[in-house]
């Protein structure tokens, strides 16, 4: 094939780089989408220093980034309404043949196709496009999938640099074949202050028929960098139609300070829900932070790979008490860059870092003082509630050395958590593998202001996944008991919940999931008994108390431990409830799901009767499991 580009806009150099690789997909889609999106210049960027230095200062020649004081930290400001996923206009292009659940966004394909097409016709113009090549997991894993990345927005190819493994060698080894995805992002034409302008055309389509993802007018990090969420989808239906998984989940080591073990867990939190403070406890090791391709190993155990190198994290409250690790990397010099937050001489400030704020400076809003209103003659806060970081993991002191083990790292345990005011427990484990995918399955989450929209609404996300499905509801949840079957020793299942309130107050304190996670590993090897309940296995008091007192040097009371581990009945059966309502509207969940739904009804319903009231203390049910 031959490269058709104008070679005004690609030079002799990058027409080279392009033909290395000796891929006419690959080469078919650059042309493709050059000619429609038009821009002056397309420079390809490989694996070498030199090419992703370019990147870098590329981003702060166009002021997509700024220097801050400290060494190697960058500053990006997103635009006023650009500043968390738009799950309004995330759609996933669908066939008439195609069957996913009514809870998926969806458009017509041809149509979809049709209108995105005709808003990128030109989109670059009087710009500069990268074409990148990256690798979403381990370099040369049985796990991995190379990905093709086109963007006129040097900041979004910044942070897929501290984001994922480059892949430029890994295209050449694929030897023309077109299992890759490729990615499409344009910010759109910009306002005086370098942000997105037309957001009323903000399209992010999911096109998981062509192993493609189509997204402009935006720049958060969110909905621009393809390889994350938007690339997620695409792997969630590749692996759909296979035999793997693709999750919404972190991975790390558990490792108490007392044993001479690592034990690997993976967990599925909605947003905002603790998700990356429980991969960065304290002592514990970090793999990922956010998405996981999970195979059969050859031991026949669950084995898990991080597609990514870095993490993109929400920064509100990262503070020196409660996120020691990620704080330091954040307040020395590395190369990260922050975004959202507040900047003053230099230096960013964000909500909750434990430290005092100063009243002025420069935000996402322009120049900031306290007190500054919106339109709506709302405050404007000092930073924004969803800010972000963009950092490497071996950045981190606490970064697992298997990070880039290409066979992974074997999962012992799953967690699901949510965020929950008044209903689940702190900790429980599951009965067997089956009630773990429903636990994952009726996950509840609070919204907050990491999605754009109304803060404080309870929504289903199953296996924190539902932003991001492209298949029914009832393939996803099938294919997850089919896995555990085929797995020769199962992980154990938990679900968390951090949030629990009582009088508008939270009943733990945010460290307190060190004790939780400690719990969790120890039940993996046995160590400690546990309470059945209606719900599913609950520690005893004891074994709680002394951990307490291990990690924290600290008492912890019968009272505290009854408040936090009463079974509100009442409040579960609501849950199933609402549950039911939502599941009955979709097609061929397993039998299984139904099954343990009415199981838990029933063991609720006997309970109350039991014991004669809505709200029933761990010590009713006190027995060991």
């Amino acid at each position: 094939m031959t490269l058709n580009i104008d070679r005004r806009i690609l030079s002799d150099e990058n027409h080279n780089k392009i033909r290395y690789l000796n891929n006419p997909h690959a080469e078919r889609i650059i042309d493709e989408y050059v000619a429609l999106c038009k821009p002056d210049r397309v420079t390809v960027i490989t694996d070498r220093p030199e090419d992703i230095k370019y990147i870098r200062n590329r981003a702060l020649e166009l002021g997509e980034e700024a220097t801050l004081a400290m060494e190697g930290h960058t500053i990006h400001f997103d635009g006023f309404n650009d500043q968390g996923r738009d799950k309004k206009n995330t759609l996933v292009l669908v066939t008439p043949d195609m069957k996913l659940s009514k809870i998926i966004d969806v458009r017509d394909r041809e149509e979809g196709l049709k209108e995105i097409f005709r808003v990128m016709d030109g989109i670059m113009k009087g710009k500069e496009c990268f074409v990148r090549f990256f690798c979403l997991g381990p370099v040369g894993s049985r796990f991995s999938i190379a990905a093709l990345q086109i963007t006129d927005s040097a900041y979004v190819s910044h942070s897929e640099d501290l984001l994922y493994r480059t892949g430029y060698e890994e295209f050449r080894k694929l030897n023309g074949s077109e299992k890759f995805f490729y990615l499409v992002h344009s910010a759109g034409e910009l306002d005086e202050r370098g942000n997105t302008k037309n957001v009323d055309q903000r399209r992010i389509y999911i096109d998981v028929l062509g192993g493609r993802v189509f997204t402009v007018n935006n720049q958060y990090a969110g909905n621009s960098v393809g390889l994350k969420k938007l690339s997620l989808r695409l792997a969630i239906f590749k692996a759909n139609q296979e035999d793997w998984l693709t999750e919404h989940m972190f991975i790390m080591g558990v490792k108490p300070e007392d044993k001479n073990r690592i034990t690997y867990f993976t967990g599925a939190f909605p947003s905002a829900c603790g998700k990356t403070s429980t991969a960065m406890v304290p002592g514990q090791l970090i793999v990922g932070d956010d998405i996981a391709y999970i195979r059969t190993g050859k031991d026949g155990r669950a084995h898990t790979v991080n597609i990514e190198q870095g993490i993109f994290g929400i920064i509100e409250d990262v503070n020196p008490v409660d996120d020691p690790v990620i704080y330091e990397a954040l307040t020395t010099p590395r190369e990260l860059i922050f975004s959202n937050v507040l900047v003053k001489d230099g230096k960013p400030y964000w909500l909750g870092m434990g430290q005092p704020l100063p009243d002025e400076g420069r935000n996402f809003s322009g120049e900031w003082k306290k007190g500054k209103k919106d339109a709506k003659g709302n405050d404007i806060l000092l930073a924004h509630k969803n800010a972000r970081y963009t950092i490497r993991l071996k950045e981190l002191k606490n970064v697992d050395p298997r990070l880039d083990d290409t066979e992974g790292v074997p999962i012992s345990a799953v967690i699901y958590g949510g965020r929950d005011s008044d209903t689940s427990v702190p900790v429980y484990q599951s009965f067997d593998w089956a009630h773990g995918i429903f636990i994952g399955a009726i996950l509840e989450s609070e919204t907050t202001a990491a999605t754009l929209g109304a803060v404080g609404v309870r929504e289903l996300s199953p296996m924190a996944n539902l932003d991001f499905l492209v298949v029914p509801l009832g393939t996803y949840l099938s294919n997850h008991l089919a896995f555990g079957k085929g797995l020769s020793v199962k992980p154990l299942v938990f679900a968390t919940n951090y949030f629990l309130k009582e009088n508008g107050r939270f009943l733990n304190e945010k460290v307190d999931k060190k004790v939780w996670l400690l719990w969790m590993e120890g039940r993996v090897h046995g160590e400690y008994d546990a309470i059945e309940t209606p719900i599913g296995y609950i520690p005893h008091y004891g074994d709680i108390r002394k951990l307490f007192k291990q990690v924290f040097n600290k008492e912890y009371s019968q009272a505290d431990y009854d408040r936090q581990f009463t079974i509100r009945v009442d409040k579960f059966l609501e849950k199933l409830d609402r549950v039911e309502k939502a599941y009955r509207e979709e097609h061929d969940i397993p039998v299984e799901f139904y099954s343990y739904h009415e199981k838990i009804r029933r063991r609720l319903q006997a309970a109350r009767d039991k014991f004669n009231g809505g709200n029933i203390l761990p010590g009713a049910f006190e027995q060991k499991g």
